[in-house]
């Protein structure tokens, strides 16, 4: 995919704030450091446009980033573990639920997990909800790159099992060996251009 341009837009506390012109959008969720802003950094070819962040929930609110004048890329808050009272996690839960079931030309919603560890009950909930409510999506096994090779086939059965109830397309990703980038984008473009 040739990024011609990628600017930041606007950030929204809800979906029903979301004022904006009318294009297909692509959805970022996963638990608070999952590396949801490097991945979406890759595939805009930007080293900083989507701050990132060491530090568990440090993305509070939705994010619209607009892509060659023709797209969003949506980044949502992480869910799961952050170093934030228990209302606050569970308002950010209940941001990301309300987003992906009522945002406008939503084509696809991207979960990533983290590829070392198996997927949580968070991760399993929000897998479920995206299947109830029929949103298009793909999982990203990212961090590929801090597993050793020979670990890597295991770690993406293990994430197939998990989510066994639906056979879900699986992307392994990582940022720093440019693995999945192009699958990815190949993914996205698919829904794009899907009614």
């Amino acid at each position: 995919m040739n990024i011609h341009s990628a600017e930041y837009v606007q950030s929204f506390v809800k979906v029903s704030d979301v004022k904006l012109a009318p294009l297909p959008s692509i959805a970022f969720i996963g638990r608070s450091n999952a590396g949801k802003s490097t991945l979406m950094n890759r595939l805009l070819q930007r080293k900083s446009l989507v701050k990132t962040s060491s530090t568990p929930g440090k993305t509070q609110l939705i994010h619209y980033f607009l892509v060659n004048k023709e797209m969003y890329f949506i980044d949502l808050p992480g869910y799961g573990f952050a170093k934030t009272p228990l209302r606050v996690r569970q308002s950010w839960e209940t941001m990301i639920y309300d987003f992906i079931t009522h945002a406008p030309n939503l084509k696809l919603a991207c979960h990533l997990v983290d590829i070392r560890h198996k997927p949580s009950q968070a991760d399993y909930d929000f897998h479920e909800h995206l299947y109830i409510i029929k949103q298009p999506y793909c999982i990203i096994a990212n961090k590929t790159d801090k597993l050793p090779k020979t670990k890597r086939a295991k770690a993406l059965r293990d994430i197939q099992q998990a989510f066994s109830f639906q056979k879900a397309t699986i992307f392994p990703h990582s940022a720093l060996e440019n693995i999945g980038t192009n699958a990815i984008w190949q993914y996205i473009n698919q829904a794009i251009l899907t009614k």
